[in-house]
């Protein structure tokens, strides 16, 4: 395993989330015609943190779903047989969604989450809240709120914990081994 180098600890990673929810309720004019889709897993764990800090600054409960985007993704085959674990239980047309996601590096995740979101009606705005942009973007997409910016190489993997699905809170970068040499 290579090198392994924390980025957020807890309270990085808590005032993150909070400035990301100021600023979607700002960007927004308040919560009203606000609702939040969280891309499966850790999107979806972020998706309910801002809903539960939006309830907590303006005491409106926002509609929140999560979006498993496994049938929309372009890199894998169709599978019938796998079940769509999305559950979105609301009306998006003429809504302002806000997809929630952990990371975003070449944008085809969000891409898939797009069309998944455009197939349920057609919302008023979509716009992307991530807690780490990485770069490396291969398809046009930008996010409207970001948690933090961290410049990477394609070869460092970036993972983010989130206590309800890891038992810790941290976003980390790791490198690979090189065994002393650098990856071209």
């Amino acid at each position: 395993m290579g090198k392994h180098t924390i980025i957020m600890d807890e309270n990085a990673v808590r005032r993150a989330m909070a400035r990301i929810t100021y600023e979607i309720l700002e960007h927004n004019k308040g919560a009203e015609d606000v609702c939040l889709v969280g891309i499966l897993s850790r999107g979806a764990v972020i998706a309910q943190r801002i809903a539960a800090k939006i309830q907590e600054l303006e005491g409106i409960s926002v509609c929140c779903g999560v979006l498993d985007i496994t049938p929309y993704r372009d890199d894998l085959p169709p599978d019938s047989s796998r079940p769509d674990r999305t559950v979105i239980d609301f009306p998006m047309k003429d809504k302002h969604v806000v997809i929630c996601d952990d990371v975003l590096y070449t944008g085809r995740s969000t891409r898939a989450a797009i069309d998944a979101v455009i197939r349920r009606g057609r919302p008023r705005s979509i716009q992307l809240a991530v807690l780490v942009d990485r770069g490396h973007r291969e398809v046009p997409i930008r996010p409207d709120y970001v948690g933090k910016n961290l410049p990477t190489s394609r070869s460092e993997s970036v993972q983010v914990y989130v206590r309800e699905l890891d038992g810790k809170e941290q976003v980390c970068i790791e490198q690979p081994e090189t065994g002393g040499k650098e990856q071209a």
